[in-house]
């Protein structure tokens, strides 16, 4: 229950109000969140069914398609079910300790995502700029190495805030007017000084957003330097293999920039605009990703079709 009281206390648990303003619509705005999340199980197991089963696909950059499905499974599972629950039968309580770990899981495995594709950029430099070093320097063991880093920097990156989180016994509320437990929307109902918690945020969003998206960009300019020295034939075989990358990026950073943006300065943006954004970057790349990859990936494409078509 909602204490009524102002006075400080410890809640036992939270209650998530979905997206507050539009409590009326929220059976109808299930209807998309639901299928996304359908498509993105459906979809990323596929993909990664397929790579397992595809001796041909196991090779560094369909490993790395491997990950990223796994990451995008369990960022979808991480928040839409409670979500569903919440706008189809009013379950909108969470315990205290499962909305920590979810503010974990959420922001830890954003944060890996934001690594891999950091390490598929290098990747697809690799190829491109210096194709003859290519199998010697993009090893499986070069992999496993970038894809472990990508974990442990997620989560020391993101271990901190739940731990700030739970030093935090007193909170003036245990409403949160999110749709699932994301950090600031539940330390801002601490009875505490949260500077440091909002400072902290600050720079992993600097050091993961933007940083990553440097790099990224500069290994980018670098490629098509490189495309500028090749053939027109292989010119357009190289930049179409790093369309589906681009695509990915595109998906991941647009959406997260977006809600950024919004909560940093939009203080005139209406609050469930700002939640929709929120959970755009959660939905919005593991619904395209397998798009992508399956469109633009000829081997891919052709074991999709061959499932649906037996």
């Amino acid at each position: 229950m909602v204490s009524a009281n102002e006075s400080c206390f410890h809640p036992p648990s939270f209650i998530l109000l979905g997206i507050p303003g539009l409590e009326y619509l929220h059976v109808w705005i299930s209807v998309p969140f639901f299928s996304m999340f359908l498509f993105t199980i459906i979809g990323n197991y596929t993909v990664l069914l397929i790579i397992f089963t595809d001796v041909r696909l196991h090779q560094p950059m369909y490993i790395y398609f491997t990950i990223l499905s796994f990451i995008d499974i369990i960022l979808a599972s991480t928040t839409v079910p409670k979500l569903l629950c919440i706008f189809w039968f009013h379950q909108n309580e969470i315990d205290f300790h499962l909305c920590l770990l979810q503010m974990f899981f959420v922001h830890t495995f954003s944060t890996i995502e934001s690594g891999i594709f950091l390490a598929m950029a290098y990747d697809r430099y690799v190829a491109i700029c210096n194709p003859l070093r290519y199998s010697i320097t993009v090893t499986p063991s070069v992999i496993i190495i970038s894809g472990v880093l990508a974990v442990l920097r997620g989560v020391v990156y993101i271990l901190p805030l739940p731990l700030l989180g739970e030093r935090f016994h007193l909170y003036s509320s245990n409403v949160i007017f999110h749709s699932y437990c994301e950090h600031m929307a539940v330390v801002r109902l601490a009875c505490a000084d949260i500077s440091l918690n909002d400072r902290l945020g600050m720079a992993i969003g600097f050091l993961v957003l933007v940083m990553d998206s440097v790099f990224i960009v500069l290994s980018y300019v670098m490629i098509l330097r490189a495309l500028q020295k090749l053939s027109v034939e292989a010119r357009t075989k190289s930049f179409g293999t790093c369309i589906s990358h681009v695509c990915a990026i595109l998906a991941f950073y647009t959406p997260i920039l977006s809600s950024s943006l919004v909560h940093r300065f939009g203080n005139n943006v209406p609050h469930h605009t700002h939640i929709l954004l929120a959970n755009s970057y959660l939905l919005i790349p593991p619904v395209l990703n397998p798009l992508v990859y399956g469109i633009r990936t000829k081997q891919i494409r052709e074991r999709v079709v061959k499932i649906f078509l037996n």
